[in-house]
């Protein structure tokens, strides 16, 4: 290939990333120059060949999260009117060619936790009135018509509340992002949902052994459903043998007695457990690409790096200006031209189209 295609990444964290660094305060750091405590700034961006990003509203899930998912929101408007010649506001496929055919980078917005619409349908609306595209039903914790992947299950998938959001969303054209959620609320969703859905950062299970990753199974059943599983970058979700590690941590902390998460005791489990930290690398998502591309179909996987929302990267793929490092290396493997460009942002562009198409 002989330059990266375009880039519809499905999910960054930059707001809340932003938040912690300064507040929200786009005084306090220029994102128009380098901006190195995060993963992303508008110089990266554009060697990164991004021509779309989702970002992602993700808050804390506590009795704030409705209000503080509107002030993301707001970031995310404010953001993108203090550098109206790099970014552009897109709330549908139509605005995301425009944002690009002017060589901007499209910004979109997707919720990151259902607990963002403090269980009120009137919210969902009014979120997709603002110009969110996507919700993922669940973060690490359940919510209380949706089990999550990383929590005790409660109700084995979606209760007849979570139904209707799935329908809703569906009617208003607000994408079904089944990341963070169990195995069986993916698979409760794909059954009842009239639209595709969507991944928007998640990775194989079959390739790496972690809740958080989508198994065969759903994968086969969202090729049928026409939806997109995004790829992502997370160490814990791409590589088996980190994942291997983490355990063996965490079994060594539990032997000793200490806590890996408190900072005075951390030193001391690794010193005690004295076994080097596994490096992910593109190779091991490459290996998720081509998984997903073989279950679900080269139409149904797309890329979701999840950059300013994890403390670590696979190490050649430290930030958003990367993406052409990953392409690089999927043309060594014979990807070809036409399978990169639908890979980079032609499946998802499709699975918006269609959502807009449903809803109008």
């Amino acid at each position: 290939m002989t330059s990266t295609p375009l880039v519809i990444d499905g999910h960054n964290d930059l707001p809340i990333a932003f938040y912690e660094l300064c507040e929200y305060d786009l005084d306090a750091h220029d994102l128009s120059g380098s901006v190195p405590q995060l993963h992303t700034d508008l110089p990266r961006l554009r060697a990164g060949n991004v021509g779309a990003q989702f970002w992602s509203l993700w808050v804390p899930q506590d009795e704030h999260a409705v209000r503080r998912t509107f002030e993301q929101l707001d970031f995310v408007h404010q953001l993108v009117a203090r550098f109206p010649e790099a970014l552009q506001l897109a709330t549908t496929a139509d605005e995301v060619d425009a944002a690009i055919k002017a060589g901007r980078v499209a910004s979109l917005m997707g919720m990151e936790g259902g607990y963002s619409i403090g269980e009120s349908l009137g919210i969902l609306r009014t979120m997709r009135t603002l110009g969110v595209r996507y919700m993922t039903l669940t973060h690490n914790n359940n919510v209380p018509w949706a089990d999550s992947a990383t929590d005790k299950p409660v109700l084995g998938g979606l209760n007849e509340f979570g139904e209707q959001v799935v329908r809703e969303m569906n009617r208003i054209g607000m994408l079904v992002d089944l990341s963070h959620v169990s195995a069986d609320t993916m698979r409760h969703a794909l059954r009842i949902t009239t639209a595709p859905v969507i991944f928007s950062h998640s990775s194989a299970r079959a390739v790496c052994d972690v809740p958080r990753n989508a198994p065969d199974d759903v994968l086969e059943t969202l090729a049928g459903n026409d939806g997109v599983c995004m790829v992502t970058f997370v160490p814990y979700f791409v590589s088996q043998e980190y994942v291997d590690w983490v355990a063996g941590l965490l079994a060594k902390a539990e032997s000793l007695g200490l806590d890996k998460d408190d900072p005075a005791q951390r030193d001391q489990v690794l010193a005690a457990y004295d076994k080097p930290k596994p490096l992910a690398s593109i190779a091991d998502v490459v290996k998720h690409l081509e998984h997903v591309r073989e279950v679900a179909g080269i139409d149904h996987v797309g890329i979701g790096g999840d950059y300013d929302g994890v403390p670590e990267t696979p190490v050649d793929l430290p930030d958003v200006a990367s993406y052409p490092r990953l392409f690089e290396a999927l043309a060594d493997r014979k990807w070809s031209d036409q399978d990169l460009t639908k890979l980079a942002g032609g499946n998802i562009l499709r699975v918006l189209r269609a959502a807009d198409d449903l809803s109008a």
